[in-house]
């Protein structure tokens, strides 16, 4: 498929300046991508200057959150230019988030032109310190305007990006959540999709009165074993071995996640993949057997945490930050903006864009 570049969109480039605080997903780049799905097929990509859409007040995705988005990062990879870390991951979990709410996948190839071409433009925006980057959000909606409840005839792809601190630095305090579930049995828990961000907000809304930083989900099914955070998967440290939840249609398959568990296989560690019961957890933590825990997604990165609150009862982790989760961030970190080999094959090289 071809792109066409709007001459709006290089001026844009050229006119734009960075500010000198980034924060994480609050400075927008000048331009976007967009492809639109009309009659069964795709048309071709356009690179645009960014800036508000125009949607009919009856769009779908308006009434009916018909909508799925992702989210990956390129950096600036040692003296190799533009490295974007495996976006054919995320091209793969976006096609099955399409898929569960009957929208056409967006086509791999499609999807791969619109995150390089995207970089490529803004490679001159990608900050140079560790653990920053340029943050990608691609995402999908229906914008077939009328009120019945059936899927959208017609949808835009739409790929903006974000010149990007960590989303979360330092330690994190989790609150258990126990009331409220940010997915169902059968639902949507393992897709990327705005509904689930939409049903963890009144529980952050409450846990940040209480001095938390993120909620601690449980499995919807039984629960009583642990999930995911709202946006990052978790992990904990027993014995030095590393544990984290199964995969079980309520989880988000991370690309970080999986990330984590092959770094900790190659470095030797010991690797559990099972459900972890929330109470046995506590319990270990207040042993001191659980040492450390951490969370990882590609926003934050790996997020030690340093305590986890029950209702009225706190549990401190021993180590926060930890060794293990030190050593897997710049193990990752290294691999990313290009201080180690990449012996698994993850960064795909973009070259700069010249205008």
């Amino acid at each position: 498929m071809s792109i066409k570049i709007q001459p709006e969109a290089i001026v844009a480039l050229r006119g734009f300046e960075m500010p000198e605080r980034l924060g994480f997903g609050t400075v927008m780049a000048p331009v976007m991508f967009r492809a639109r799905y009309q009659d069964g097929r795709w048309s071709d990509g356009e690179l645009i200057p960014y800036g508000p859409l125009a949607l009919d007040p009856a769009a779908k995705v308006l009434h009916y959150a018909q909508s799925c988005f992702e989210g990956l990062k390129a950096y600036r990879n040692g003296n190799n230019g533009v490295g974007l870390f495996r976006p054919e991951r995320n091209a793969a979990r976006m096609a099955h988030s399409a898929r569960r709410l009957c929208m056409p996948p967006v086509p791999e190839g499609l999807f791969m032109d619109a995150v390089r071409s995207v970089a490529s433009h803004c490679a001159n925006l990608i900050p140079g310190s560790s653990g920053e980057s340029l943050y990608l959000r691609p995402f999908l909606m229906g914008t077939q305007p009328d009120l019945s409840v059936t899927a959208s005839r017609a949808y835009e792809f739409y790929v903006i990006a974000s010149p990007s601190e960590a989303y979360h630095a330092g330690n994190m305090r989790l609150w258990v959540e126990r009331e409220d579930s940010r997915a169902a049995v059968g639902g949507t828990g393992d897709a990327k999709v705005g509904g689930n961000y939409a049903a963890s907000l009144q529980s952050i809304a409450g846990l940040k009165e209480r001095g938390y930083d993120q909620s601690l989900w449980l499995n919807p099914g039984n629960r009583h074993t642990i999930d995911e955070l709202s946006g990052m998967n978790f992990f904990a440290v027993m014995d030095g071995a590393l544990h984290t939840p199964a995969l079980n249609g309520s989880i988000l398959e991370g690309v970080t996640r999986d990330s984590m568990l092959t770094l900790a296989r190659d470095q030797g560690i010991e690797v559990h993949e099972r459900e972890i019961d929330i109470d046995d957890l506590l319990a270990l933590v207040a042993s001191g057997t659980c040492s450390e825990a951490f969370a990882c997604g590609t926003a934050a990165i790996v997020s030690p945490i340093s305590e986890l609150g029950d209702g009225d009862r706190r549990y401190r982790l021993s180590q926060a930050p930890g060794p293990v989760a030190d050593k897997l961030r710049r193990a990752l970190l290294d691999i990313q903006e290009g201080r180690a080999e990449d012996r698994f094959g993850w960064m795909q090289m973009v070259p700069a864009a010249s205008f």
